[in-house]
Formats: C-alpha cells, structure tokens, sequence
C-alpha cells in the first residue's frame, strides 16, 4: 500500500508490505533523499533472548513510504563476545557525516553483562555501508554512558549528548574524527537518587538560535512524562520548560519514548519529533501507575513491587514483544512563550505545513 499521511501509533509498513524496524533510530537527508535507520527488531519477540538484529535502514523522498535499504550493520552471529551479537545488548544508533575523513560514523550504545554501559563506533564511506569497528568498549571520561545523541553544528564540530548512567546528563565535544571525546564536557539534570527521575534518551534540535532537548525519565520500556529545557549554547545552562506533550492525561508521552527530531527540508519550521511505542500494550497503563512500581522496583523492593504490580487492572508484561513495536511521529511546534510542544494527531500530512 502507499500513504499519503503520518498515522502516530498506527502499523508502519515500508514498500515491501513489512513492519519497518528501526527503533530508536534517527533520520538524515542527503541529497535529496531521507534515510531512517534503528535498531532492527525483528526478531526480538521476548522469548529467546535476541534483543536485536542489526541496525537496518530505509529511504523516502516523501516521509510517508519507505524502502528497505537492508541492514546496514549487520548483526555478528558468530561471535557472541562481539557488541554485535544479536543477544548483546545494542541500543540507539546514531551516525554524522565527517566532512574532513568524508566518512559516516555510528555510534552504537551496548549494556555489558555487568550493566555497565559503553559504545561502539563504527565508520563507513556511504551512509549503507559497509561499516567497520573502529572502537569498542568506549568510556568517556571513565563513565558509564546510556542514551545519547550525536549533533553536528554548522561549523562542523560535534557534540555527544549522554545519560551519565542513573545519574546526570552530559554534554561533550567530539574529536574532529567525531570517533572520541576532545576531554571537554559539561553536566545537567542531576538526579542522583536514580531511577525514574534521571532524565534519558535526549534529543537534540535548534530553533533559530536556541537548543532544544527532549529528555524521557527512566523506566525502562514504560513511557513516562518528556522534559523539554531550552538553552543558548551547546553547554547550556538549559532551562528545563515541563511537559511539551499537550492534553497528555496519562503522562506517558502519549504512551511512547522520544528517539529523536529531524527537521523537513523546505518547510519554514517544519520539525518532527520520531518516538517508539514499544510496549503494544502502554496505553493501558498511565505514569501514576508505572512510577512508584519502577521506583520500588529499582530500589530492591521486590516484594512491594509486586504487590502493587498485581493491583493493576491489566498484567505488566516481564519482556518486551519489541518486533511488534509501533511509531509515534509528531509535529512540533512553538507556542506563545517559545516552548515546544505535541499534540496528539490520529492522521497528519507534511503539506499541511509551512
């Protein structure tokens, strides 16, 4: 089938009639053409283990239908000490073009065994491939480093936002390889009593001058209220403005994760914001709910997690059916004091905008 429209939370499928799969992912435009890439989750069904399948991409000329373009890192099956291999733990990829190498570099986030949290970069001449490691095991600054984003300025120097594991979130300045840190950072959103309060997946996106971050609190696969804050720098100071998703009763970002934000090329202030349903069920559950049973949770409390757990009216699932995740592409847009905000739309289209 072909579309004409954005349906937020509705099945996505690409040219070929399949679900597309690039969760957490990003997208670029480059000459002309669209690209969106994420994690391949195809076969992560929460039963045997398989948490991904490489990080696949797709190509649009018009944002609504999509080609499968393969998977541009393919997963190591063969070896599973590989942060490739489908049972490892890889998250969020993200690559930048290096105008100086002419290479795209990705960045892959991967949970060890020891929940510690590190990254892998890669390189590649063409935005499909093929990529190859160049480094594994990458602690900046000898953290821990969870969700990120990789932003390029004008100029072309780039920077590494990143959740300080169960912490605080960090701004650092990529080499000009964009393949490690310069050693110049800054740190926002201290949370350090942990869990659900620490600010993740951050996504970063300029109006105008201004910089704009959409942060998610930490319960796992749960939604949970977005932040957005706002600052004039790339280090800030950022100023956090609430909530950016209007008439959101269950505080649950509309039941989704913000991944990242694009902006529409020739359209005045077209930007949208690309998040992941990835429980299909999430819409049977508000943060009233989710947040004080991921709270005892993370704390140990078992036993009273449980409990609260079975006052529920529909069950908690124990592992996410991720391959049956859905996508929740919104507009974003300003209203009177200069704050982003999202309104739920069952159906919209990229003409209806300046």
């Amino acid at each position: 089938m072909a579309y004409n429209a954005i349906r937020p939370g509705q099945v996505w499928l690409d040219t070929n009639g399949n679900r597309i799969q690039a969760h957490g992912g990003s997208v670029m435009y480059i000459d002309g053409v669209y690209y969106w890439y994420g994690e391949n989750k195809e076969k992560t069904n929460g039963e045997d283990g398989v948490w991904h399948y490489g990080v696949r991409c797709y190509s649009s000329r018009d944002l609504y239908n999509w080609e499968d373009r393969g998977l541009i890192i393919p997963p190591n099956v063969d070896d599973p000490e590989s942060s490739l291999h489908p049972k490892r733990f890889m998250d969020r990829p993200h690559i930048l073009y290096n105008e100086k190498t002419k290479k795209y570099v990705a960045w892959l986030k991967i949970m060890e065994r020891d929940n510690t949290q590190d990254m892998t970069v890669l390189t590649a001449d063409n935005i499909l491939g093929p990529y190859t490691i160049v480094r594994e095991g990458v602690k900046p600054f000898g953290m821990s480093s969870g969700d990120f984003d990789l932003v390029k300025a004008d100029d072309g120097k780039a920077y590494w936002y990143f959740e300080r594991v169960h912490s605080e979130l960090i701004c650092a300045d990529l080499n000009d390889d964009y393949t490690d840190v310069t050693g110049y950072y800054s740190t926002h959103f201290p949370h350090h009593d942990g869990p659900p309060f620490v600010r993740e997946a951050p996504a970063h996106f300029m109006i105008g001058s201004k910089h704009y971050l959409f942060t998610s609190g930490t319960t796992g696969y749960y939604p949970n209220p977005s932040e957005v804050a706002v600052a004039d720098t790339w280090h800030g100071p950022f100023t956090v403005l609430g909530d950016p998703h209007v008439g959101d009763d269950s505080h649950t970002s509309f039941h989704s994760q913000i991944s990242s934000v694009f902006r529409v090329q020739g359209k005045k202030n077209l930007y949208i914001a690309c998040a992941d349903r990835w429980l299909v069920n999430a819409n049977e559950h508000t943060y009233d709910e989710i947040g004080p049973w991921f709270t005892l949770l993370f704390s140990g409390k078992g036993k009273e997690a449980k409990a609260l757990a079975d006052t529920f009216a529909h069950p908690l699932p124990l592992v996410a059916n991720a391959s049956q995740a859905d996508y929740v592409w919104l507009p974003v847009t300003l209203n009177a004091d200069v704050k982003p905000e999202l309104r739920w739309h069952d159906e919209w289209r990229i003409e209806d905008f300046d």
